[in-house]
């Protein structure tokens, strides 16, 4: 499995407030997008959300997302090495993803860019 970086899970009160600093620091425009009532931003390295505190509550036990080249492949590996799928292999907005909780019980997200376009309207 090949681990492509890393983005940094940000939780804001103000996405509208948040996203001009974010931008202007990691010198990018965000893209943004809504999954599950959380309106997010990805600028850069960071992943911002805003939404509802029950809906932050969940997202915040994860620690980061992860980008992969499959993440058909990180299901496999990170099963054989002992972590615990939480939720998918799913469809996101920009690919696939999974949630699994490492031995040391850290949870991660795992996302590839794969099936974006299968999963397009």
């Amino acid at each position: 499995m090949e681990i492509l970086g890393a983005s940094l899970r940000v939780c804001v009160d103000d996405l509208e407030t948040a996203v001009p600093f974010y931008e202007r620091l990691a010198g990018g425009r965000a893209l943004r997008f809504e999954r599950g009532g959380v309106q997010v931003a990805a600028v850069g390295c960071f992943l911002l959300m805003s939404g509802p505190e029950s809906q932050l509550e969940v997202l915040r036990k994860v620690a980061a997302t992860i980008a992969v080249e499959d993440v058909d492949e990180a299901h496999r590996v990170l099963t054989e090495l002992g972590a615990r799928i939480v939720a998918g292999p799913v469809p996101s907005p920009v690919g696939r993803n999974l949630i699994a909780m490492h031995p040391d019980g850290a949870v991660y997200e795992y996302v590839d860019r794969r099936g974006r376009a299968a999963t397009a309207p």
